[in-house]
C-alpha cells in the first residue's frame, strides 16, 4: 500500500501509537482539528520512512520528489491521492511551502548520511524537520500567526535536539550523528565517525552543549504559550511536557554506556493531561 492511500484510507496504520505522547496531545482536540493532525502526522510518518528506507539514495529521493508532486497537486487544483491532507489544508490554510520544507530535511538524510553538522546546518535540519511540521501544527491547533510561527520555532528545535539525544545509539547505527561539530570540539572530540565519538570521554560535555539549547526553546516556548488563549495550546504543552520529561530522564541517565533508552515519565505526562487537556 502506498503511503498516500494510508493517509486517505484513514486505517489507523499512520496513526501514533496509542498512550505515546503525540496521540495522546491530538487525542484532546476537538474532531476537525484532531483529524487535521491525523493527516500531517500521516504525512509526516510516509516521508520519514522513506528518508530511513533501505532502497537507494536515487530511489529514495525520486520518492520524496513524487510526495512534492502530490503536496503540489493539493494547491493546482489538480486531481489529489491525498483527501484527508487536502481537507486539512483547504480547512486551516496550511501553506506549501511547509510541507516542501518537511521533505527538503528529509532529503537532507538521504543525499548524505549526516555526521557532525556545524550548528548553522542542524539548526537548517530542525527548522525543516520538526519547526515546519510545527507551523503546520500551530495552525491546525487555531494560534495566531505570529505567536504560532515563533512558537514553533521554539518548541519544534527543543523537540528534535530532545530526539537527537534520545537517539544517538539508533542514529549511529544508520551511520548518522547529529550532534554538531562545534559541540563536539568544545569537548575535545576531533573526531565525525558516529561509533567513535559515542566512544569517547567528552561525549558527556558535548551532549551537555545540545542540552542547554533544548533547555533555552523550551523556556522561550514556554514563554510564548503562556501569553496565548488556553485552549489553543493545549496539544503543544503536553508535548513539551512529554518531552521535557525525556530530556531530564537523559540528563539523570548520563551518556556513559550502557545508554538505555529514556520514555516519557508515564506519571508526569499524566498529569499534564489532567492539566491541559481537560480544562
Amino acid at each position: 500500500m502506498s503511503a498516500a492511500a494510508v493517509i486517505e484510507t484513514g486505517d489507523g496504520a499512520a496513526l501514533p501509537a496509542a498512550g505515546s505522547s503525540f496521540y495522546l496531545a491530538m487525542r484532546i482536540l476537538p474532531r476537525e482539528r484532531r483529524e487535521g493532525m491525523y493527516a500531517v502526522y500521516a504525512f509526516c510518518r510516509a516521508v520519514d520512512d522513506v528518508a530511513d528506507g533501505q532502497g537507494s539514495r536515487e530511489g529514495r529521493l525520486a520518492m520524496l520528489e513524487r510526495w512534492r508532486a502530490d503536496i503540489d497537486h493539493l494547491y493546482d487544483d489538480a486531481p489529489a491521492r491525498l483527501a484527508a491532507l487536502g481537507a486539512a489544508v483547504q480547512r486551516f490554510g496550511l501553506k506549501r511551502e511547509d510541507f516542501h520544507a518537511v521533505i527538503d530535511g528529509m532529503a537532507m538524510d538521504v543525499t548524505g548520511d549526516i555526521r557532525a553538522p556545524d550548528w548553522a546546518t542542524l539548526d537548517l535540519y530542525c527548522d525543516r524537520v520538526a519547526s515546519a511540521v510545527g507551523r503546520l501544527s500551530t495552525k491546525i491547533f487555531g494560534i495566531e500567526d505570529e505567536p504560532g510561527t515563533t512558537l514553533a520555532h521554539h518548541l519544534g528545535r527543543a523537540l528534535q535536539l530532545t530526539n537527537i539525544l534520545r537517539d544517538l545509539d539508533e542514529d549511529a547505527a544508520l551511520g548518522r550523528l547529529y550532534l554538531p561539530r562545534e559541540a563536539l570540539l568544545s569537548a575535545g572530540i576531533d573526531e565525525t565517525r558516529p561509533e567513535a565519538v559515542l566512544r569517547h570521554p567528552g561525549l558527556g560535555a558535548a551532549c551537555a552543549e545540545v542540552t542547554a539549547r533544548a533547555e533555552q526553546h523550551f523556556a522561550a516556548a514556554d514563554r510564548i504559550m503562556g501569553e496565548c488563549p488556553r485552549a489553543t495550546v493545549r496539544a503543544p504543552r503536553l508535548m513539551a511536557a512529554a518531552y521535557g520529561t525525556i530530556l531530564k530522564g537523559l540528563q539523570s541517565r548520563g551518556w556513559g554506556p550502557p545508554r538505555d533508552r529514556v520514555s516519557t515519565d508515564k506519571l508526569r505526562l499524566v498529569g499534564a493531561v489532567l492539566c491541559y487537556g481537560l480544562f
